[in-house]
């Protein structure tokens, strides 16, 4: 690959810039878990202790080993401690399927999976299933817990679970940790540039998902690419309210890693619930914020942040999915109400660069564009299907390189070959499958991915800009645009909307949403239908799930 980068990224592991931060900062928070607060050199011996346990059931270099864990410090123990011997984690979430955890452990030929308590018995099953045999090690919330809030946990949940773990081939975490006793010293493994460190895994909306294998490298550069298109210096004393999980790019390379790479603090949330999240903003005070469109929209509504200083925040980043431009406007505004000085940012990328690799400036916002792309990543627009730059300005798939591509899919190289391509230029590139443009002055526009078209009476129609517009009529909260299969167009624009609280559905409820729409959106890509739901399917990362919505409404045309 042809390499003239910028940035001087380091020949380290993840292990050991945060080594280095620890060494640098010992008496600084690294974590805060409700309240508990553990300090990097704590930190740094819990990472040491964890990884010489792993040492000790015979997890070495290239091992791979499942975390199907929340966002809880034992996660971030045993994600390092991993990758400080030179082993591949494996990120799960826990609230996987049992017969996708059992795709992940064969898929990676996982030796161990660490998970909790409270999910042991679905992943008990998953091992069951597995091609080959698992140690299951099992974590217990309470025991991170501060005393007081220990006692109310296990009273309320955590006795439920206290018969797990309860077969031969799983222990308990504190357990498995005894073990470290066995080995003098942990085993130090070398960076080596292009070993995989972590697998994460596609979305799967397209089929299968897919291992997506990911290097220090990768991480490494994420965080300091990251650092300067954030145009805020992260560093010691800050504090990052980390609520997206762990399996996910964004919230391991973002929520995470940036963090503990330049001595700030993870101030840990394992699940999302809006007043909680709420409560965090107003005690914590963090400097920094990130998430999915699904959580800062419902900050908006929250009566606990009314009147609220926020001014605290030195950023706050959007990714996962589209943010829409009512949307952006409506949180810029809540923003600027509640004396917080900046304006939400929105990030783009893929899992298959880590997470972000766009960003919109600090103090600078182009209507539905995705920003400037990060330092030593260079984007170009192709024509869909082929190799073909386009001009600026005109729409095509989005490809992009830099140092944050992965390495490859698992196990698939026929997959990997068509993401990955080298070009006459000399580098690789990754082909995002993703529909867009850029501009003259480089800055990048998405428009949606290339899979989601829907196709009616012969014309193409993206629902990327129905749903902006649905989104920014007054009493709508969000939508998804689906496509649904029709004997006579071949598909039938079919629209789901959900209101706020205290607007009711109803006939004029639609009118208004069509008489908005007859204004910006073409006559032939106009919904057919406009279906008022409660709520929309997520994914397990807060994105509105449209593929389900268009199986469950294809079957039910089936039926017809």
């Amino acid at each position: 690959m042809s390499e003239n980068y910028l940035i001087d990224y380091p020949s380290l592991t993840m292990f050991q810039v945060v080594e280095r931060t620890a060494l640098k900062y010992p008496d600084d928070a690294a974590i805060e878990f409700y309240g508990k607060k553990i300090r990097y050199k704590e930190f740094l011996k819990r990472i040491e202790r964890c990884a010489k346990a792993f040492a000790a059931i015979g997890i070495g270099k290239g091992d791979a080993v499942t975390l199907c864990l929340p966002n809880i410090p034992q996660t971030l123990e045993c994600f390092y401690a991993l990758n400080r011997i030179g082993a591949v984690c494996n990120m799960v979430h826990p609230q996987s399927a049992q017969t996708e955890i059992t795709y992940y452990l064969d898929l990676s030929e996982s030796k161990a999976i660490v998970t909790v308590d409270l999910f042991f018995e679905n992943v008990s099953k998953a091992i069951d299933r597995a091609d080959h045999a698992v140690t299951a090690i099992v974590c217990r919330m309470q025991d991170e817990l501060p005393a007081a809030l220990a006692a109310v946990y296990l009273l309320k949940k955590g006795k439920d679970y206290l018969r797990y773990p309860h077969t031969e081939n799983s222990m308990l975490y504190k357990a498995f940790l005894k073990g470290a006793v066995k080995v003098r010293s942990a085993p130090t493994v070398p960076y080596e540039r292009d070993r995989t460190a972590a697998i994460l895994y596609s979305g799967g909306t397209s089929g299968t998902p897919k291992g997506i294998c990911l290097t220090d490298l990768n991480f490494n550069a994420c965080a300091m690419q990251s650092c300067i298109a954030m145009d805020v210096n992260v560093t010691r004393g800050m504090r990052m309210l980390s609520c997206m999980p762990m399996f996910h790019g964004f919230g391991l390379g973002i929520n995470i890693h940036i963090v503990l790479m330049y001595g700030a603090c993870c101030m840990l949330m394992p699940t999302f619930n809006k007043h909680s999240y709420a409560k965090a903003l107003i005690q914590k005070r963090p400097n920094f914020i990130a998430g999915v469109p699904t959580i800062f929209e419902a900050l908006l509504h929250l009566p606990e942040l009314e009147g609220k200083d926020l001014s605290y925040l030195l950023g706050m980043f959007c990714g996962g999915d589209s943010l829409s431009v009512e949307l952006k406007k409506s949180i810029d505004q809540f923003l600027k109400e509640h004396h917080a000085s900046i304006q939400v940012r929105e990030g783009y990328g893929l899992t298959e660069c880590v997470t972000a690799s766009c960003l919109t400036p600090k103090d600078v916002y182009r209507e539905n564009s995705i920003g400037l792309p990060y330092p030593d990543t260079y984007y170009q627009i192709v024509a869909p299907g082929t190799d073909d730059v386009l001009p600026f300005g005109e729409e095509g798939e989005i490809i992009l390189r830099g140092p944050t591509l992965m390495t490859e899919y698992l196990k698939n190289p026929e997959e990997t070959a068509k993401t990955l391509r080298r070009l006459a230029d000399g580098n690789i590139w990754l082909y995002t499958g993703d529909l867009g443009s850029m501009d003259r002055d480089g800055y990048v526009y998405f428009k949606q991915r290339i899979k989601r078209m829907i196709i009616t009476n012969g014309y193409n129609v993206y629902p990327g800009p129905i749903e902006n517009v649905i989104d920014g009529v007054d009493g709508v909260a969000y939508s998804c645009v689906i496509g649904v299969k029709d004997p006579r167009r071949m598909q039938r624009v079919r629209a789901y909307v959900v209101l706020h609280d205290g607007v009711e559905p109803s006939e004029e409820m639609k009118q208004k949403i069509m008489d908005a729409l007859r204004l910006h959106v073409a006559v032939y890509a106009l919904p057919k239908e406009i279906v008022f739901r409660d709520e929309l399917p997520k994914t397990l990362v807060g994105k509105v799930a449209y593929r389900k919505l268009e199986e469950e409404a294809n079957a039910e045309e089936a039926q017809v």
